[in-house]
């Protein structure tokens, strides 16, 4: 049931698109379509963890979900593009980016929460909290590398030691990127309360099944 609702809502977001491009005959918002596909990867891995569990496939694709995982919650920062695209009335723009921003958020937070139910069959309940909460600040890091440097996920292998040195720099000298900080904590503590309310209505949900 839960998949049918997110495969649905993807293809609404997809339709706003669709109708965008043919009634503007511009594709100014289209890359929000590759945004969502980066978004599902980490969904799809851990659905497929769930199934095919196993401390070894754990490993091997932990790293893949951890580096893909902060382009699901990246999608929110793009409504800074809301008033560039002029074609559209505000408020259809508006639309659209508010649906691809809510299903990169659900795919986020289905995907943290899979994740932790994963780790606690291998490693102890406080090992998983510990390494979904980190990396749940972590993607705060990444939306910052993505929207202000603009890395991606792919870069850790096109363009390694430019990317190395850019995660780096605002580590040993905090003091002097306050943007960077601001970022990852403001967003990082959002993302973490929400966590916490998305899991505490899931374990609810469970319960009164």
């Amino acid at each position: 049931m839960k998949n049918k609702i997110l495969i649905t809502l993807s293809l609404y977001a997809i339709a706003l698109i669709i109708f965008r491009v043919f009634y503007t005959k511009s594709g100014f918002y289209i890359f929000l379509v590759w945004n969502l596909f980066l978004a599902v990867i980490p969904f799809l891995i851990t659905n497929y963890l769930k199934l095919k569990s196993s401390k070894v496939k754990l490993i091997l694709l932990f790293p893949i979900w951890f580096l893909f995982l902060p382009n699901a919650p990246y999608i929110v920062t793009d409504l800074f593009h809301l008033q560039k695209g002029t074609a559209m009335p505000i408020w259809f723009d508006l639309l659209l980016l508010i649906t691809f921003s809510v299903n990169g958020m659900l795919l986020f937070f289905i995907s943290l929460n899979d994740m932790f139910t994963i780790l606690k069959k291998w490693y102890s309940r406080k090992t998983a909290a510990i390494t979904i909460y980190f990396t749940i600040i972590l993607s705060g890091f990444g939306i910052w590398l993505g929207r202000y440097l603009r890395f991606n996920s792919w870069d850790i292998i096109q363009n390694p030691m430019s990317l190395v040195k850019s995660v780096f720099e605002p580590i040993l000298h905090p003091t002097q990127h306050p943007k960077t900080w601001g970022i990852t904590i403001g967003y990082g503590l959002l993302f973490v309360i929400c966590f916490l309310l998305f899991k505490t209505y899931s374990e609810i949900e469970k319960k009164s099944i």
